[in-house]
């Protein structure tokens, strides 16, 4: 008798039932929507939902709902279009204080008791729900030259702290030159430096700290060269700290879902589903908007402008305020920098005594000790600020587009320092919209190097909805041609294989929405290419019955005889392409890394279910006949 253990049926039912439970949340379409996120204190309450509603009232939009949802306000739309015509109202209405961040979004219609189990739909990628795309690439040089500047900083500051006289420290290619006033110090100096770097290169890196800088004194000169690995390192913590950059702005924009992830050395891939607003997305990614506070250096600052000759301490900064000759203000700075963006860990619009725009600063442990140590010993001395800004500029030249980033320095403000004060303090000179954007920067973090736009591409609503459409049809095709070719050919082992393949679909969907697995067009590829990994499996399965069927063996002993002797097979060539795809998610990026994880999950389900559930069907059908002559296969 064809016979099958009784805790197998019981695990296919709970196979069966969560799998349905889990993959229900995707038959609910999601509400393209709005959703408007308080800042800094504001508050999402009863009025400001009643304000909400007027906005969208006096713009002629209906809106399908607008409701609470924890901190944040979400206006639902009918369509699309509707959501585009919202969003512009509110944005208009409620962005520029820089208290709401105003976002597109999609809203889900899961019900509450599914959510409460922890039963979300899958997430749609970019070709699916539409977005942007961009390609962004860390400016190496700039990464390295900031990098150089810092351990020229620090080996004047621990010179100076130490008492050690030095005439210049200065940098020659990948090499610190330091010039001392007397050669006796030098073994001190190398000393204290060399202490100073190995620290430096241990938070850059284990790959990097072995060898990475080398120590050659010659009379009162000493010259630290720096390893090429140690150089390489510099991009790659460069690229490391964008991407947390990055991420921070991100969530300031409110999407849901995004997608960042390295390219290669010094590139990073930024998705950002459903977002519509191209530039808006550019401006708070790509902006380099940062500060520096400088002590003001005692010199002609307008001489030095005219004649051209910097003191060799100073740098030479132009003001916002204009002169009497119809040129920016000139202004000598030293070169040392008091703190930068790097040391400042929050940032808050706000207004000054005179309720004028200003920004409120905290900075990090470090940046509060050496502005407190500068603003003690500097007391009645004036202190600038400096605002810096990658400006991209795009020139036709000969008909052909020409992208190039021109730096804006300016000294927005220079104040002499009453007292003493550290890690909090207030920061004016600036306009409104500069203040709002700056604080949102400065918040999110600095980005360790200025990155520039490679690729962009925006992806329409309309197409993504195209593309989830043909996807599904395809998807659909597959499984109807082999459920077609299944009946006519295997014909009752057919109809057991339709289920198994059911089954194998639903289980796929259950997986990927508990896993959070993003669903792409390689995505759906990859369910398509499952669904004929699986028709594959049951046909060695089906081939294995008839074969044992044509050597005489009885129906009920050639099915478990098929069963048996097919498995080994099945599941060899299912590891081998499970490992395929386990090597494209590991190593892949974006489309690549959707197929992989497709691939795998719809893998393992398909042995599965080709091995277990058919088998375990077959089973009940033919298991309990005494008199079995024939079996339809």
């Amino acid at each position: 008798m064809l016979e099958y253990p009784r805790w197998k049926y019981a695990v296919i039912l709970v196979v069966m039932l969560l799998s349905a439970l889990y993959a229900l949340p995707n038959i609910f379409p999601q509400d393209p929507s709005v959703q408007i996120t308080a800042n800094r204190g504001a508050k999402i309450d009863d009025a400001f939902e009643q304000r909400v509603s007027q906005t969208l009232t006096k713009a002629g939009v209906k809106p399908k709902s607008v409701e609470k949802q924890g901190k944040n306000l979400l206006v639902r739309a009918t369509d699309p279009d509707m959501q585009t015509k919202a969003y512009d109202a509110l944005r208009e209405s409620f962005s520029n204080d820089g208290n709401y961040v105003v976002a597109l979004n999609l809203a889900s219609n899961v019900p509450s008791w599914l959510s409460a189990i922890g039963a979300k739909p899958m997430s749609l990628g970019l070709d699916l729900q539409g977005g942007v795309h961009f390609l962004m690439e860390v400016d190496k040089k700039a990464a390295i030259d900031k990098r150089f500047e810092v351990y020229l900083s620090d080996i004047r500051s621990s010179l100076r702290d130490e008492g050690i006289g030095y005439s210049s420290v200065e940098r020659d290619g990948n090499t610190l030159v330091v010039t001392l006033t007397q050669a006796t110090d030098l073994n001190k100096a190398q000393g204290l430096i060399q202490k100073n770097l190995s620290a430096n290169a241990l938070d850059a890196g284990a790959a990097a700290s072995a060898n990475a800088f080398t120590y050659d004194t010659n009379a009162n000169i000493l010259r630290i060269g720096v390893s090429d690995e140690m150089v390489r390192q510099m991009t790659l913590n460069a690229v490391e700290q964008n991407l947390g950059t990055l991420r921070n702005r991100v969530n300031s924009l409110g999407v849901a879902e995004p997608v960042m992830q390295r390219q290669g050395a010094d590139r990073v891939v930024v998705q950002l589903p459903g977002v519509q607003d191209t530039a808006a997305a550019k401006r708070t990614l790509g902006a380099t908007a940062t500060l520096e506070y400088r002590s003001v250096y005692e010199g002609n600052a307008i001489d030095a402008r005219e004649t051209g000759n910097v003191p060799p301490g100073a740098r030479l900064y132009n003001s916002r305020n204009i002169g009497a000759d119809g040129k920016p203000v000139p202004v000598l700075l030293n070169k040392r920098i008091i703190v930068a963006g790097e040391d400042m860990v929050d940032a808050r619009s706000s207004l000054d005594s005179n309720g004028l725009p200003a920004v409120l600063v905290t900075l990090n442990s470090a940046g509060g000790q050496r502005m407190l140590q500068f603003t003690t010993e500097n007391v009645n001395k004036p202190m600038a600020v400096v605002y810096i800004e990658r400006v991209p500029q795009v020139r036709i030249i000969d008909g052909k587009e020409v992208k190039s980033v021109q730096v804006k320095e300016e000294v927005i403000s220079v104040a002499n320092v009453n007292e003493p004060f550290g890690k909090t303090f207030q920061t004016t000179g600036l306009e409104r919209t500069e203040a709002d954007d700056l604080s949102k920067l400065l918040k999110a973090g600095a980005l360790a190097a200025p990155m520039d736009f490679v690729e962009e591409r925006t992806v329409g609503p309309s197409l993504g909805k195209q593309n989830v459409e043909r996807g599904l049809k395809a998807v659909a095709f597959s499984f109807i041609f082999a459920l077609v070719f299944f009946l006519f050919y295997y014909r009752m082992f057919g109809v057991v294989t339709c289920v198994a393949l059911l089954l194998n679909l639903l289980m796929v969907f259950a997986l990927m929405s508990v896993f959070g697995a993003t669903m792409s067009l390689p995505g759906l590829a990859g369910i398509a290419l499952t669904v004929g990994m699986s028709v594959d499996a049951n046909v060695l399965i089906n081939e294995r019955i008839r074969e044992e069927l044509r050597a005489g063996l009885p129906p009920q002993k050639a099915i478990s005889e098929g069963y048996d002797r097919a498995s080994g097979t099945i599941l060899d060539a299912n590891i081998t392409a499970f490992l395929a795809g386990l090597a494209m998610f590991a190593f892949g990026t974006g489309p690549l890394k959707g197929f992989g994880v497709t691939t795998m999950l719809g893998i393992a389900t398909s042995a599965y279910t080709a091995v277990s559930v058919s088998r375990g069907i077959a089973t009940l059908i033919y298991g309990r006949r005494r008199k079995l002559q024939s079996v339809a296969i």
